[in-house]
């Protein structure tokens, strides 16, 4: 009787997962167990996945906004801040990927069994206003990369309904979100593979971009590992580049795609497990990383060193690339924005409910969630405000958020009694710290620039 009621509740946990779920998990334990023969990356494929969703935070609208303008303006200059950004993102993604693996909870759900009741209030409010200014950036991203692949269709039809020009391709966009958004139903494994794929649309659009521009490599080179500024204003770009880098909703998602995916209680497998999850974050944060220094060189190269430094907007930069680089390069920009944009909406909708879920215990449905999170967009457009300038606010709002989702994962992911053995080591806890440090640093500098010194 006992074994037919352990059979049946794994038959219904089957059904809720999906086909595709239970061959992955299949494949993943036999791995840990020593039982599989495979081998390279067919052994890495059970694995890979939830890194390559959370690395689409690192790939949405905000860092097109804030990498054209850094590029543009400041040419490779800031291009050290990319790379020391995508580092900083690889030790936080694989703390909150252990995080997850090792107590089975994630952030959320850490932060309300370890805090006070106004404490997990006030942080949730934090989050759920945090995660609103990072879908707002994504799905205005994502709108104007479908206005961009049709600009004249949209601008005629704008003018005969008498609408803003980005509304509806807004309105497509929330359809499409809606489609992705069913994937769920059928388990992890499909929304990973789709998520992947947009990403692999991204990565190869910017080969492209990158061959098109022909880049000064010896510059690149340098730029990538000298650390400098060039006056106030190129601080500000490099905190909005971190803002748009390291992302909150990211850390507590990432957690959550962990937590439950391989259930073993076997510390060895434990092990085996955190050192696959490393592997997918080093290969899918590294794709992040070279994908994002492409958006920076593409703008200094085209753009800055053709005395187009004030190029500031995402559509600014579409126009001039068709002059400068031929219509081809403006439409694998548009493609890849709309990739980048739908990937990203998707992605940051299923972070902000393991946010609401972790700190409150309340699931509501996705299709409402998803409702309210794309009303903020819609007043932007509905107001004809500027989307770009739209886009790089969002991303200083994000960077003030960033402290109070490091800190506390830093501290959770240092205690053994939460960790067991896959605790952080004194020198992982000590760059964490460095890392968390220099967020507030350039927190505090952004606050002391737009209180007193006007922005």
């Amino acid at each position: 009787m006992k074994k037919e009621l352990i059979q049946n509740k794994t038959n219904r946990m089957n059904s809720e997962i999906g086909a595709a779920d239970v061959g992955t998990i299949k494949s993943a334990n036999e791995i840990l167990e020593g039982r599989s023969k495979k081998k390279g990356l067919m052994r890495l494929m059970p694995f890979m996945g939830p890194a390559f969703i959370a690395a689409v935070a690192y790939l949405d609208p905000g860092n097109y906004a804030t990498n054209i303008q850094a590029g543009a303006k400041f040419g490779y200059l800031l291009l050290w801040v990319v790379f020391a950004s995508n580092i900083m993102a690889m030790l936080i993604q694989t703390m909150a990927a252990k995080l997850g693996i090792a107590s089975g909870q994630n952030l959320a759900e850490m932060m309300r069994s370890h805090y006070p009741n106004w404490a997990r209030i006030g942080m949730w409010i934090m989050m759920e206003l945090v995660a609103m200014a990072t879908d707002l950036a994504e799905f205005l991203g994502a709108a104007l990369g479908i206005f961009l692949l049709f600009p004249v269709f949209f601008q005629k039809l704008a003018a005969l309904v008498g609408l803003p020009e980005l509304l509806i391709p807004a309105l497509l966009m929330g359809i499409l979100t809606f489609l992705v958004l069913l994937l769920e139903h059928g388990g992890f494994r499909p929304l990973e593979i789709l998520i992947t794929v947009l990403v692999g649309v991204i990565a190869i659009s910017y080969v492209v971009e990158t061959i098109l521009d022909r880049p000064d490599w010896g510059q690149i080179a340098i730029h990538a590992i000298t650390p400098m500024f060039s006056g106030p204003e190129s601080v500000v770009l490099a905190a909005g580049i971190l803002g748009a880098t390291v992302m909150p909703h990211a850390i507590f998602l990432h957690s959550g795609l962990t937590q439950g995916r391989i259930k073993t209680q076997d510390p060895k497998k434990l092990k085996r497990l955190f050192h696959f999850e490393q592997i997918d974050v080093f290969i899918a944060m590294t794709i992040a990383g070279l994908v994002n220094a492409a958006m920076l060189v593409m703008a200094a190269s085209t753009f800055h060193f053709n005395g187009l430094s004030q190029v500031g907007t995402i559509e600014e930069a579409y126009r001039t690339l068709t002059p400068l680089l031929g219509a081809a390069a403006s439409f694998v920009f548009a493609l890849s924005l709309l990739a980048s944009g739908h990937s990203s909406s998707t992605v940051g909708t299923m972070a902000g409910q393991i946010i609401m879920q972790g700190f409150l215990h309340r699931k509501i449905p996705m299709w409402i969630r998803r409702l309210a999170t794309m009303m903020p967009a819609f007043i932007v457009i509905g107001l004809r405000l500027d989307p770009t300038r739209t886009l790089v606010l969002s991303q200083v709002v994000l960077s003030f958020g960033l402290p109070f989702a490091i800190i506390p994962l830093v501290i959770f992911t240092s205690r053994r009694e939460i960790m067991g053995g896959l605790v952080n080591h004194r020198l992982t806890s000590i760059a964490a710290w460095i890392v968390a440090g220099i967020i507030v640093a350039l927190n505090l500098f952004l606050l002391y620039q737009i209180f007193f010194m006007g922005g």
